[in-house]
């Protein structure tokens, strides 16, 4: 037995000599290469690649002015219009405001829009307050104008009433403000740091430069943000908005760090269309405290504003020898796309018929499975053959039959058959020797001849009939044609015309005749063999040819 360790497989190839095939391979491969080394080029798969990690801090600048009603113009700074606290990664710009001045710890009515309509007291509940109330409720109703009476409540008064914001925007003026954004990366894996002011950015730089003429300048005008970002400043400042300030920073560390830079790109984040009718716009409130008269009063501010969101992505890529053999490796596998396409073209009617079927017949070999093949089986007193299923267990003779196929013969072999008998000879003319039964064992339980003897292989447990009769073995026609040596020497030279002459007596020239006779009984008894079947020899026929030709000097 071969050890499977010490054993190598290949796959079988076909080569068809054909300058159209040829061409055609050729120029599939060519395309497959100059696809896999533009996608490669294209996007970097020779290079390892790390992830930003990244930091940003907004300085803004810029100063405007305002009415308010009742009052003269007030101006404001970034620390009035930057809001109370920054998030990080973003900073937010008011640019709209609803103002309650004055107001003071108290009792008054609420307003219709967020209070409890009512009649008298009784429709009021002293302690009550929902999410919509600015206050809790006394339990009194009164007089909010002539026409209107609501629940009073504990909370600062006057409250604001207010719930629509101005148009034009108070601080439409907004969109010249500028943000100088500082930008800090790194890149862990390759120990590079930048930052987007670039080194060569020094002070009377900085006060110069705008985005509008220089893409890599850090300082921003905000109504230049808002317009790349496709929205109007002075629509978007009315009820405000969401806006995103992207940073790119995509690197290839195999040029000098210089070649680093950022790219900027701005969006609106917030849905504005699905907006306008629910909860719209960005808006928060604040208030700012102090004291008159020992009272203490504030001003309250519903501020509308945009935020905006400052986002870093990005990546550094450096040349990797392990990244471009895996990219290698991963991409060899496109190369059977040739294969697959030519083999579809030849199976099809695209290319000749005739050199499709060679093609299949070469490329495709067929091996059936052992244990479930189908057998022929050639009774002499039947004149079909039946299609049996090779079983391990049980007796061949009584295996069930599966199918019946007619028996097809050969006309040349019909032909030699019948110049044999007429000659009443062998081939050398001389007659065949009568010979001399042996004294046969015992007869095996399931023959029908009386001589096959019983095996320990239950595929071999095969007679020559179905029903009791005459052995086939016991037939001058078989002596004449299984067993005559000068017929059986004769094919061996037909089939191999330069075979040196076959010793009398040699355990090889024994092998090479009972092969012989086994094949002259199978094309005698069996014709042309059914498709995807092998034929199965009686017992008593093996025996018989195994008495003639002994096989106890050969291993064979």
């Amino acid at each position: 037995m071969v050890c499977p360790l010490c054993t190598y497989e290949t796959t079988k190839l076909v080569r068809i000599h054909s300058v159209r095939l040829g061409s055609l391979k050729w120029t599939l491969n060519a395309t497959i290469l100059v696809f896999i080394c533009l996608v490669m080029l294209w996007n970097r798969k020779y290079q390892q690649f790390d992830l930003v990690v990244s930091s940003v801090t907004a300085k803004v600048k810029g100063v405007a002015s305002t009415r308010l009603p009742g009052q003269e113009g007030v101006v404001w700074d970034v620390a009035d219009y930057s809001g109370p606290s920054q998030d990080k990664n973003s900073f937010f710009v008011v640019t709209n405001a609803i103002v309650t001045k004055r107001q003071k710890q108290g009792r008054c009515p609420e307003p219709p829009v967020s209070g409890r309509l009512c009649r008298h007291d009784d429709d009021c509940d002293e302690g009550s307050w929902d999410q919509h109330s600015n206050g809790i409720q006394t339990g009194l109703c009164g007089n909010f104008d002539v026409l209107t009476r609501t629940c009073e409540v504990k909370a600062w008064c006057p409250i604001e009433t207010k719930t629509s914001p101005p148009r034009p925007a108070l601080l439409a003026s907004a969109e010249n403000f500028t943000v100088l954004i500082k930008n800090n990366i790194r890149f862990p894996a390759f120990n590079v740091t930048r930052r987007n002011i670039l080194p060569l950015m020094n002070d009377s730089y900085l006060r110069s430069c705008r985005r509008a003429n220089d893409s890599l300048c850090p300082i921003f005008r905000l109504g230049d943000v808002v317009r790349e970002a496709g929205e109007n400043f002075s629509l978007m400042a009315v009820e405000g908005g969401v806006i995103g300030i992207q940073i790119k920073w995509d690197c290839n560390l195999d040029y000098l760090t210089r070649h680093c830079l950022p790219r900027y790109s701005f969006r609106r984040l917030d849905e504005k269309e699905s907006n306008k009718t629910l909860y719209p716009g960005f808006n928060f409130r604040f208030a700012k405290y102090n004291t008159v008269n020992g009272v203490e009063e504030r001003t309250l501010y519903k501020a509308f504003g945009i935020r905006f969101d400052v986002m870093v992505f990005g990546q550094a890529g450096k040349f990797s020898i392990i990244q471009l053999v895996v990219y290698i490796g991963s991409t060899l596998s496109y190369y059977a796309l040739t294969t697959v396409l030519i083999d579809w073209l030849i199976r099809s009617s695209c290319y000749s018929a005739d050199v499709g079927v060679d093609y299949s017949e070469k490329k495709v070999e067929s091996v059936g499975d052992r244990r479930k093949s189908i057998l022929s089986v050639s009774y002499v007193d039947e004149d079909d053959i039946r299609l049996v299923r090779m079983c391990r267990k049980g007796r061949l003779q009584e295996a069930q039959t599966v199918g019946v196929a007619p028996r097809k013969e050969d006309a040349s072999v019909r032909a030699a058959v019948l110049c044999l008998l007429l000659s009443g000879a062998g081939p050398g003319g001389d007659p065949q020797p009568a010979l001399v039964p042996k004294a046969a064992p015992l007869r095996a339980s399931w023959c029908q001849c009386e001589r096959c003897i019983d095996s320990a292989l239950p595929q071999e447990a095969l007679c020559c009939r179905q029903s009791k009769g005459a052995c086939i073995s016991s037939s001058p026609l078989f002596d004449r044609l299984v067993l005559h040596r000068p017929l059986l020497e004769a094919l061996l030279l037909y089939s191999d015309p330069l075979l040196p002459p076959l010793p009398a007596g040699g355990a090889t020239t024994a092998a090479n005749l009972r092969r012989c006779a086994y094949k002259q009984y199978v094309t005698w008894r069996f014709g042309v063999l059914p498709d995807d079947s092998r034929p199965a020899i009686p017992r008593c026929c093996v025996t018989r040819i195994r008495e003639e030709f002994p096989a106890w000097t050969d291993s064979a």
